[in-house]
């Protein structure tokens, strides 16, 4: 009888949330010229096992929820009411302030399991989520401090996103590394308009068994009892055994696509896939257990009455203020300040490439939840320019480790170990290939913190070998700081010396928020000539730089005798700026950005003002750059003191730089085309 009653308790619960979502679903509706206005998608149809799952998550775990989950959001505590404000885009919606879609939740309570910041990109979630499993993980290995009961990590996917390949990166990695995650993927044999037949080889139960390690269930998804004792049994498996599980649940959709996209306009299958309703089953669940119908309307009618009365106040709820627009890009940092000894006494000078090596191992001895992983950095190599030499050897390889070719995995599960509270310190081995991790970057990494109403910042460092050097070609030589300048969310550091990289690292650790360290691999060794400045004596542990400080590197005072220009750049062309000065004795200015993003307008705008003349100076190619972006700043701001159109001086506008020497010479500036430009703008 006991059994007989927690069954019957535990089929109640769920009828009410079926109830509730599918309540929720027919409301928008009935009233669909009011709630359409924003583009959403309901659990009509997938209501049972997402109810099946979210009834068995802990605080502790990890959760994430897709576009189409808001019975799996009911089932883990949250109520109509604070849904609808999401649906409405109200300030008070409590998962991102008005700023994103329904069913789009991140959420950090104590109470409830945690969801950080989801997107709307199909599959995108896999290798964030991915990452947090990874993060749960790291932190069991090296006895950093977790629950009790251990947690576990929920990935919630539609089964034609499973067709993404970053999807398979994340699965790649989970059976890889045996990593605590449940894949939960339902199938309702859609994509928009496109059917499982035309879009898929195979379903997620074939495709995932692929991957040796990864443990694949199958059940039907609109059978709440079944749907029930699997999760059961795939929760208490990778709770206790600490491996992935991909369950493979079969279900109809029975609502729109999205409320913009109306099922009528092109599905054929409407009366079947109704024929397979979780509510009908439900239903006749409950009166075989002996529920009388009374009962059950009763459950009904007063859900049907509260959804109302919620909708009514939502409503009523404040929209965002035009103010609201502008908080949380960036979480506050606590480095401000230029902080400790940039050049301590009775010390030799250090290489570039060492100064960061340094910088990450002093803060990988101070702090265990520092990790660095990424293409070769393991212990065989560390790098391939050796950026990463003797770390594995020092704390090991569960804190320094190779991954596979995979640049969207690199990136993208950083923000999963960002929100299990590790530091990660990630590479990608040129930027020549930073763009496959792209989509994580711009998608997930850069937006988390303003879409999640500052709730879930990501803190992690990518670094980013840059740059021409060596004859590299077409395939190692980019500069890409532009794509990356027009991401919004992120920081960026282009360092021209050692010291300037092991501040600004240091800075980064602690920096909240996602930065990108651009180090030119023309400058790690000092090897060509006229870059010997950028080994410098190296700065003592305790040395921090903040970022958006820019770095007089030649000053010159404006006379009236002669006409003078600064030179605005960062980077290599720090030292081609620094060989051109020679020439022009009293005449040059020189000033190093260090950081583009945040950019120190003030000491650009000061020194403009003060020569009257300026040049901005890049290796990247100069149609439409960051560097002509800053052109158009100091015209906006400095247009009455100048004395000669702002002038910019980059690559030849080329679709990528050749391997030939030759060729490679006549496309990048150097000091000798920057001479010509200055003796120009000198005499205009």
């Amino acid at each position: 009888m006991e059994t007989i009653t927690s069954t019957i308790t535990l089929l109640k619960k769920a009828y009410q949330l079926l109830v509730t979502a599918k309540s929720l679903s027919e409301l928008y509706e009935e009233n669909k010229n009011i709630t359409g206005k924003y583009v959403h998608a309901t659990s009509r149809g997938h209501e049972a096992i997402q109810i099946a799952t979210g009834l068995q998550l802990l605080p502790q775990d990890y959760l994430s929820a897709y576009y189409r989950d808001d019975a799996l959001l009911l089932a883990i505590g949250i109520t109509p009411y604070e849904l609808m404000l999401q649906l409405l885009a109200k300030r008070d919606d409590i998962f991102s302030g008005g700023r994103t879609y329904y069913s789009h939740p991140s959420l950090k309570r104590e109470d409830l399991p945690k969801i950080p910041h989801q997107s709307s990109a199909t599959g995108m979630q896999a290798i964030p989520t991915t990452g947090i499993a990874m993060g749960m993980q790291y932190k069991e290995l090296e006895g950093l401090p977790t629950e009790d009961v251990k947690p576990i990590t929920i990935c919630s996917l539609g089964d034609a996103s499973c067709t993404e390949g970053e999807v398979a990166e994340a699965f790649q990695m989970a059976a890889l590394k045996q990593l605590p995650i449940l894949y939960l993927v339902q199938d309702n044999e859609w994509d928009i308009s496109a059917s499982a037949d035309e879009i898929r080889a195979q379903d997620i139960a074939h495709y995932a068994k692929g991957f040796k390690g990864l443990e694949v269930f199958s059940v039907d998804g609109t059978d709440f009892l079944a749907s029930y004792e699997v999760v059961k049994k795939a929760i208490e498996i990778i709770r206790t055994e600490r491996r992935p599980i991909l369950i493979h649940a079969k279900v109809p959709l029975l609502n729109h696509h999205t409320s913009g996209v109306r099922k009528e306009w092109y599905r054929d299958d409407l009366e079947e896939a109704q024929s397979r309703d979780p509510y009908d089953k439900l239903k006749t669940m409950l009166l075989n257990e002996g529920v009388e119908i009374e009962e059950i309307n009763q459950i009904e009618k007063e859900i049907a009455d509260t959804v109302k009365i919620d909708y009514q106040n939502a409503l009523k709820a404040e929209d965002p203020k035009p103010k609201d627009l502008y908080d949380h890009v960036f979480a506050s940092t606590p480095i401000t300040e230029e902080k400790g000894n940039r050049s301590p006494e009775g010390k030799e000078k250090t290489v570039m490439v060492d100064s960061a090596l340094f910088a990450i191992r002093e803060l990988m001895a101070k702090h265990p939840e520092a990790l660095l992983y990424g293409q070769d950095v393991g212990l065989r190599l560390g790098g391939v320019f050796r950026e990463a030499a003797t770390l594995a050897k020092q704390y090991g390889k569960n804190r320094v480790f190779n991954t596979p070719i995979q640049e969207a995995f690199i990136i993208g599960s950083t923000v999963g170990m960002s929100a299990v509270g590790l530091k990660p310190i990630v590479e990608v081995q040129f930027a020549d290939y930073i763009w496959p991790g792209l989509n994580q970057l711009f998608t997930e990494v850069a937006r988390s913190n303003y879409l999640s109403n500052g709730k879930w910042p990501v803190s992690m460092i990518l670094r980013v070998p840059i740059g021409a050097y060596g004859s590299g070609g077409p395939y190692h030589s980019s500069s890409v700081e532009s794509i990356l300048t027009n991401i919004k969310g992120i920081k960026i550091a282009y360092p021209s010396t050692g010291a300037d990289l092991k501040g600004l690292m240091k800075s980064a650790y602690y920096d909240p928020n996602p930065v990108i360290m651009l180090e030119h691999k023309g400058l790690y060794w000092s090897k060509m000539k006229g870059t010997e400045e950028a080994a410098t004596i190296e700065p003592d542990e305790e040395y921090v730089l903040p970022f958006g400080k820019a770095r007089e590197v030649l000053v010159t005072d404006a006379s009236s005798e002669h006409n003078s220009v600064t030179i605005i750049t960062y980077g290599m062309g720090v030292y081609w700026a620094k060989e051109a000065a020679k020439d022009f004795s009293n005449q040059i200015e020189i000033i190093d950005l260090r950081t583009l993003v945040p950019l120190d307008e003030e000491a650009i705008f000061n020194s403009v003002k003060k020569h009257s003349r300026c040049i901005v100076l890049t290796e990247e190619a100069k149609q439409n750059s960051f560097a002509q972006s800053i052109a158009g700043l100091i015209n906006e701001n400095c247009f009455e003191f100048l004395d000669a159109p702002v002038r910019v001086l980059g690559a030849k506008d080329m679709p990528a730089i050749p391997l030939n020497s030759v060729l490679e010479e006549e496309m990048l500036p150097n000091s000798t085309k920057l001479k010509s430009l200055i003796k120009d703008i000198l005499n205009y």
